[in-house]
Protein backbone atom coordinates (compact mmCIF):
# COMPACT_ATOMS: atom_id res chain seq x y z
CA UNK A 1 0.00 0.00 0.00
CA UNK A 2 1.45 3.39 -0.93
CA UNK A 3 0.90 5.94 1.18
CA UNK A 4 1.33 9.85 1.93
CA UNK A 5 1.59 11.26 5.18
CA UNK A 6 1.48 14.66 6.20
CA UNK A 7 1.86 15.77 9.60
CA UNK A 8 -0.16 19.37 10.89
CA UNK A 9 -2.80 18.29 8.31
CA UNK A 10 -5.38 20.17 10.18
CA UNK A 11 -4.78 23.58 8.53
CA UNK A 12 -2.64 25.83 6.80
CA UNK A 13 0.17 24.89 4.34
CA UNK A 14 -0.56 20.72 5.83
CA UNK A 15 -4.00 20.98 4.89
CA UNK A 16 -3.48 22.27 1.20
CA UNK A 17 -0.83 19.44 0.75
CA UNK A 18 -3.47 16.82 1.56
CA UNK A 19 -5.31 18.69 -1.28
CA UNK A 20 -2.77 18.92 -3.66
CA UNK A 21 -1.23 15.46 -3.13
CA UNK A 22 -4.98 13.93 -3.40
CA UNK A 23 -5.63 15.67 -6.77
CA UNK A 24 -2.13 14.80 -8.04
CA UNK A 25 -2.55 11.39 -7.36
CA UNK A 26 -5.78 10.45 -8.66
CA UNK A 27 -5.27 12.75 -12.21
CA UNK A 28 -2.27 10.67 -12.18
CA UNK A 29 0.10 13.25 -12.05
CA UNK A 30 2.36 11.16 -9.35
CA UNK A 31 2.65 7.49 -8.64
CA UNK A 32 -0.49 6.41 -7.43
CA UNK A 33 -1.22 6.98 -3.49
CA UNK A 34 -3.64 4.55 -2.17
CA UNK A 35 -4.41 6.28 1.15
CA UNK A 36 -3.40 9.44 2.95
CA UNK A 37 -2.82 9.75 6.47
CA UNK A 38 -3.86 12.92 7.99
CA UNK A 39 -1.80 13.06 11.52
CA UNK A 40 -2.54 16.35 13.69
CA UNK A 41 -4.33 17.01 17.03
CA UNK A 42 -7.39 18.27 15.84
CA UNK A 43 -9.49 15.29 15.14
CA UNK A 44 -12.62 17.63 13.87
CA UNK A 45 -10.70 18.90 11.38
CA UNK A 46 -8.88 16.02 9.67
CA UNK A 47 -12.29 14.69 9.72
CA UNK A 48 -13.45 17.57 7.54
CA UNK A 49 -10.67 17.64 5.70
CA UNK A 50 -11.09 13.64 5.18
CA UNK A 51 -14.59 14.06 2.86
CA UNK A 52 -13.12 16.48 0.87
CA UNK A 53 -10.60 14.27 -0.67
CA UNK A 54 -11.53 11.54 -3.09
CA UNK A 55 -8.14 9.41 -1.95
CA UNK A 56 -8.63 7.07 1.26
CA UNK A 57 -7.72 8.44 4.10
CA UNK A 58 -6.15 7.36 7.89
CA UNK A 59 -6.89 10.28 9.99
CA UNK A 60 -4.22 9.69 13.19
CA UNK A 61 -5.07 12.86 15.95
CA UNK A 62 -1.78 13.06 17.95
CA UNK A 63 0.30 15.50 18.90
CA UNK A 64 3.54 14.62 17.58
CA UNK A 65 5.41 16.11 20.86
CA UNK A 66 3.55 13.27 22.64
CA UNK A 67 6.21 10.75 23.34
CA UNK A 68 3.43 8.18 24.11
CA UNK A 69 1.64 9.02 20.55
CA UNK A 70 4.33 9.25 19.05
CA UNK A 71 5.23 5.45 20.74
CA UNK A 72 1.68 3.86 19.41
CA UNK A 73 2.11 5.58 16.11
CA UNK A 74 5.69 3.29 15.34
CA UNK A 75 3.57 0.65 16.75
CA UNK A 76 1.08 1.40 14.12
CA UNK A 77 3.85 1.45 11.18
CA UNK A 78 5.07 -1.89 12.52
CA UNK A 79 1.78 -3.26 12.28
CA UNK A 80 0.41 -1.94 8.78
CA UNK A 81 4.24 -1.59 7.13
CA UNK A 82 3.42 0.66 4.40
CA UNK A 83 5.23 1.93 1.82
CA UNK A 84 5.40 5.14 2.86
CA UNK A 85 5.64 6.87 -0.87
CA UNK A 86 5.43 10.68 0.86
CA UNK A 87 6.21 12.22 3.71
CA UNK A 88 5.76 15.69 4.37
CA UNK A 89 6.10 17.41 7.94
CA UNK A 90 4.13 20.58 8.38
CA UNK A 91 3.72 20.74 12.07
CA UNK A 92 5.01 23.92 13.45
CA UNK A 93 4.67 26.97 14.94
CA UNK A 94 6.67 30.21 15.71
CA UNK A 95 6.28 32.75 17.99
CA UNK A 96 7.41 36.42 17.70
CA UNK A 97 9.13 38.75 20.39
CA UNK A 98 12.27 38.96 22.60
CA UNK A 99 13.33 35.81 23.71
CA UNK A 100 14.31 36.99 27.83
CA UNK A 101 10.17 38.66 27.09
CA UNK A 102 8.54 35.41 25.38
CA UNK A 103 7.57 32.24 28.13
CA UNK A 104 10.31 29.86 28.58
CA UNK A 105 7.81 26.79 28.23
CA UNK A 106 6.31 28.19 24.65
CA UNK A 107 9.62 28.52 23.44
CA UNK A 108 10.89 24.92 24.42
CA UNK A 109 7.97 23.69 22.64
CA UNK A 110 8.39 25.34 19.43
CA UNK A 111 11.90 23.64 19.52
CA UNK A 112 10.27 20.43 20.50
CA UNK A 113 7.59 20.75 17.49
CA UNK A 114 9.66 22.28 15.15
CA UNK A 115 12.69 19.92 15.73
CA UNK A 116 12.45 16.85 18.20
CA UNK A 117 9.18 15.57 16.52
CA UNK A 118 10.22 15.85 12.91
CA UNK A 119 13.25 14.14 13.64
CA UNK A 120 11.85 11.32 15.50
CA UNK A 121 8.82 11.23 12.85
CA UNK A 122 11.49 11.21 10.12
CA UNK A 123 13.62 8.24 11.76
CA UNK A 124 10.59 6.23 12.26
CA UNK A 125 9.47 6.71 8.44
CA UNK A 126 12.48 5.75 6.33
CA UNK A 127 12.22 1.77 7.06
CA UNK A 128 9.19 1.98 5.37
CA UNK A 129 10.31 4.01 2.21
CA UNK A 130 11.90 2.78 -0.85
CA UNK A 131 13.80 4.11 -4.15
CA UNK A 132 11.49 7.00 -5.39
CA UNK A 133 10.14 8.26 -1.93
CA UNK A 134 10.14 11.67 -0.97
CA UNK A 135 10.91 13.00 2.16
CA UNK A 136 9.24 17.08 2.33
CA UNK A 137 10.15 19.30 5.52
CA UNK A 138 8.77 22.38 5.80
CA UNK A 139 11.94 24.92 7.16
CA UNK A 140 11.66 28.68 6.02
CA UNK A 141 13.21 31.76 5.05
CA UNK A 142 13.78 32.59 8.60
CA UNK A 143 15.96 29.51 8.13
CA UNK A 144 18.78 31.70 5.92
CA UNK A 145 20.27 33.61 9.06
CA UNK A 146 19.32 34.50 12.54
CA UNK A 147 16.10 36.47 13.03
CA UNK A 148 16.06 38.95 16.74
CA UNK A 149 12.68 38.98 17.89
CA UNK A 150 11.73 35.27 15.89
CA UNK A 151 15.01 33.48 17.58
CA UNK A 152 14.28 30.76 18.91
CA UNK A 153 11.53 30.01 15.39
CA UNK A 154 14.48 30.95 13.19
CA UNK A 155 17.03 28.50 14.79
CA UNK A 156 14.78 25.91 15.13
CA UNK A 157 14.24 26.59 10.86
CA UNK A 158 18.13 26.82 10.34
CA UNK A 159 18.17 23.28 12.12
CA UNK A 160 15.47 21.78 9.78
CA UNK A 161 17.06 22.80 6.75
CA UNK A 162 20.85 21.90 7.61
CA UNK A 163 19.01 18.17 8.51
CA UNK A 164 17.47 18.17 5.49
CA UNK A 165 21.03 18.73 3.35
CA UNK A 166 22.72 15.96 5.34
CA UNK A 167 19.74 13.76 5.06
CA UNK A 168 19.54 14.08 1.53
CA UNK A 169 22.99 13.10 0.87
CA UNK A 170 22.58 10.15 3.33
CA UNK A 171 20.01 8.87 1.21
CA UNK A 172 21.46 9.75 -2.17
CA UNK A 173 22.10 5.70 -3.10
CA UNK A 174 18.86 5.07 -1.30
CA UNK A 175 17.01 7.42 -4.04
CA UNK A 176 14.93 8.84 -1.17
CA UNK A 177 14.77 12.46 -2.25
CA UNK A 178 14.72 14.86 1.21
CA UNK A 179 13.32 18.47 -0.03
CA UNK A 180 13.57 21.35 2.11
CA UNK A 181 10.68 24.14 1.91
CA UNK A 182 11.52 27.61 2.79
CA UNK A 183 8.91 30.36 2.05
CA UNK A 184 8.72 33.53 3.06
CA UNK A 185 5.27 34.87 4.86
CA UNK A 186 2.34 32.51 3.86
CA UNK A 187 -1.00 33.70 4.45
CA UNK A 188 -2.18 30.89 6.91
CA UNK A 189 -2.95 31.16 10.55
CA UNK A 190 0.50 30.63 11.19
CA UNK A 191 0.73 34.41 12.29
CA UNK A 192 -2.05 34.04 14.24
CA UNK A 193 -0.05 32.44 16.96
CA UNK A 194 3.23 33.92 16.04
CA UNK A 195 2.04 37.46 16.84
CA UNK A 196 0.69 36.35 20.58
CA UNK A 197 3.44 38.02 22.09
CA UNK A 198 4.06 40.77 18.95
CA UNK A 199 3.56 42.20 15.87
CA UNK A 200 5.66 40.86 12.90
CA UNK A 201 8.24 43.18 10.64
CA UNK A 202 6.53 45.86 8.38
CA UNK A 203 8.18 43.47 5.49
CA UNK A 204 5.71 40.77 6.28
CA UNK A 205 3.15 42.54 4.24
CA UNK A 206 5.46 43.09 1.00
CA UNK A 207 6.12 39.36 1.26
CA UNK A 208 2.79 37.47 1.77
CA UNK A 209 1.87 34.41 -0.05
CA UNK A 210 -0.95 32.16 -0.97
CA UNK A 211 -0.34 28.75 0.26
CA UNK A 212 -1.81 27.11 -2.85
CA UNK A 213 1.27 28.30 -4.70
CA UNK A 214 3.71 27.46 -2.05
CA UNK A 215 2.86 23.92 -1.91
CA UNK A 216 2.83 23.86 -5.88
CA UNK A 217 6.11 25.25 -5.88
CA UNK A 218 7.63 22.83 -3.19
CA UNK A 219 6.09 19.59 -4.95
CA UNK A 220 7.11 20.83 -8.38
CA UNK A 221 10.72 21.25 -6.52
CA UNK A 222 10.40 17.77 -4.96
CA UNK A 223 9.56 15.72 -8.03
CA UNK A 224 12.28 17.62 -9.63
CA UNK A 225 14.93 15.75 -7.16
CA UNK A 226 15.74 19.35 -5.58
CA UNK A 227 17.13 19.94 -2.14
CA UNK A 228 15.35 23.44 -1.39
CA UNK A 229 12.30 24.98 -2.69
CA UNK A 230 11.79 28.86 -2.42
CA UNK A 231 9.41 30.52 -3.74
CA UNK A 232 8.88 34.20 -4.46
CA UNK A 233 11.08 36.52 -6.20
CA UNK A 234 11.73 38.61 -3.37
CA UNK A 235 12.59 35.41 -0.82
CA UNK A 236 14.42 33.87 -3.63
CA UNK A 237 16.13 37.10 -3.80
CA UNK A 238 16.39 37.33 -0.09
CA UNK A 239 18.23 33.74 -0.23
CA UNK A 240 20.49 35.09 -2.45
CA UNK A 241 21.66 38.05 -0.43
CA UNK A 242 22.20 36.54 2.11
CA UNK A 243 25.04 33.85 1.17
CA UNK A 244 26.73 37.35 0.05
CA UNK A 245 26.29 39.48 2.24
CA UNK A 246 27.45 39.22 6.05
CA UNK A 247 24.85 38.86 8.81
CA UNK A 248 25.69 41.78 10.71
CA UNK A 249 25.11 43.71 7.35
CA UNK A 250 21.39 42.18 6.43
CA UNK A 251 20.10 42.72 10.16
CA UNK A 252 21.05 46.15 10.23
CA UNK A 253 19.04 46.47 6.87
CA UNK A 254 15.96 44.55 8.65
CA UNK A 255 16.06 46.65 11.96
CA UNK A 256 15.01 49.66 9.70
CA UNK A 257 11.69 47.67 8.64
CA UNK A 258 10.46 47.61 12.14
Amino acid sequence: MNIALITGASSGLGRQFAIQIDYLSMHQKIRKIDEIWLVARRREQLKELSVTLSTRTRIIPMDVTNDISMIQYHEILQQESPHIQLLVNCAGFGLLGKFKDLDIADQLAMVDVNCKALTKMTYFCIPYMAKGSHIIQLASSAAFLPQPNFAIYAATKSYVLSFSHALSEELRKDEIIVTAVCPGPVNTNFFTIAEKYGSNLAVKKLTMVEAPAVVRAALRAAYRKKTVSVYSPLIKAFHVLTKCMPVKWILYVLRKFK
